[in-house]
């Protein structure tokens, strides 16, 4: 059975100003792909999720979430961003985190049910964190906080995961365990996962797309990692869903 496209990008730039950022992104992300979104700093990843997220319109092209424009179809995503955009002096139960997610049915200002208490208490159990409920989350470890960001995305119930660089914090015993997780979730659901860690693309992740400026979308990392060496000096021909994808050109250097 033929799965299902769930995110289209075609022919999408954006620029800062004066500044392009992404040029010519032109591909497609299927249901329950495990998708490692790799390149250098500067080279448009984060600025690609926020463009999905519908944070930022696009100069040029066209955006599909789940059939819809980004800004109605993101109420299908659930987005963990890097660890150091939260204030972790703050007093606030881990519980309470995860329950953040409901507000996207609930909206700023109403109360929360007992059907949201019940979906976030089954969103940490799915991570691994019930027992963790009532901690301050400024007390847990790293590779813990992040699975309670990852629960407060699943608390969204969402069909799709978007994680920016989601092990930038977590020491490296909390790493594997954390990819693990990732694994299984995937089962259900999508997966983008922005990483500068090619390591990591090759021991868990099984879709890769090169990212500097300009895409040339995606394939299996079996099939291209072979490839991933030249990332630095692309461009790269990888194969996407048996389909040759065509090439965009040479990456800009940032």
């Amino acid at each position: 059975m033929d799965r299902k496209e769930i995110i289209t990008l075609h022919d999408v730039s954006f620029s800062y100003g004066n500044v392009p950022v992404l040029q010519d992104v032109d591909f497609s992300i299927f249901e329950r792909d495990f998708l490692g979104i790799i390149g250098p700093n500067g080279g448009g990843k984060t600025t690609l999720l926020k463009l999905i997220l519908g944070l930022v319109t696009p100069d040029r092209g066209e955006i599909t979430i789940f059939g819809a424009p980004p800004k109605a179809g993101r109420k299908f995503i659930g987005y963990v961003p890097q660890l150091f955009n939260f204030d972790f002096n703050f007093p606030i139960s881990v519980l309470e985190v995860v329950s953040m997610g409901r507000l996207r049915v609930r909206k700023i200002g109403r109360r929360f049910t007992k059907e949201d208490r019940e979906i976030s208490l089954e969103a940490l159990r799915q991570v691994g964190m019930e027992a963790h409920q009532n901690a301050l989350i400024g007390n847990l470890s790293g590779g813990q906080r992040q699975r309670v960001f990852i629960a407060r995305a699943l608390a969204t119930q969402p069909r799709c995961l978007l994680l920016d660089e989601p092990v930038a914090s977590i020491d490296k015993k909390w790493q594997s365990e954390f990819y693990e997780l990732l694994n299984e979730l995937n089962s259900e659901l999508t997966i983008v996962l922005v990483t500068h860690d090619v390591s990591v693309v090759v021991t868990y992740i099984d879709q890769i797309a090169c990212l500097n400026g300009k895409v040339h979308y995606h394939g299996s990392t079996k099939e291209g990692i072979h490839k991933v060496s030249e990332l630095y000096q692309c461009p790269v021909q990888l194969i996407a869903h048996e389909v040759p994808h065509r090439l965009l050109g040479d990456h800009v250097h940032d």
